[in-house]
This record gives C-alpha cells, sequence and structure tokens, in this order.
C-alpha cells in the first residue's frame, strides 16, 4: 500500500468572495501572495489539517475540499496551468 504524502485538505476558493476572508495563520500559505490562482484569477487554493475557523463558521464556503492526490489532478487541468510548450 502506497503511504500517503499528507492529510491534508486543500479547499478551493473564490477570490472576489473569500479571499479578504482568509486568516492566514491558520492555513498553510503565510499570505494572499502565495496561494495557488487559477489562470483566469477567479479560484484560489488553501491547505490545512485543522478546519480553519473561517470555513467552520460560514464565513468562507469553498466550491471544493480535496485530498491531495486530487489537488494536484486539478492543478494539472487547464484551468491551473499553463501547457508545456513542445519543442
Amino acid at each position: 500500500m502506497e503511504a500517503r504524502l499528507n492529510n491534508l485538505v486543500y479547499a478551493i476558493c473564490n477570490i472576489a468572495t473569500d479571499l479578504q476572508n482568509i486568516d492566514f495563520s491558520q492555513v498553510g500559505q503565510s499570505s494572499a501572495g502565495t496561494i495557488r490562482r487559477s489562470l483566469d484569477d477567479t479560484l484560489f487554493v488553501i491547505k490545512y489539517n485543522a478546519e480553519p475557523t473561517f470555513i467552520k463558521d460560514g464565513t468562507v464556503v469553498p466550491s471544493q475540499t480535496l485530498t491531495h492526490e486530487e489537488a494536484l489532478t486539478l492543478m494539472s487541468t487547464p484551468a491551473w496551468s499553463e501547457p508545456i510548450p513542445v519543442e
């Protein structure tokens, strides 16, 4: 059986409505400048072990919560990653 890379939860959130409500002391990113953003700049990802209070109390409602593997799959889609040019 393959060991899990981590037990983090990855939450996909809306930049326009959620970013200002993130308490970066409760997540794995240190600031708005360190979040992973979708290419269209509408969504971002935060990661955490313990559910942050801003999610528990409904201030931020993620559109998705993902495992590490699911997050890697999402990050490799055209919405999140520029295609690598073939030479």
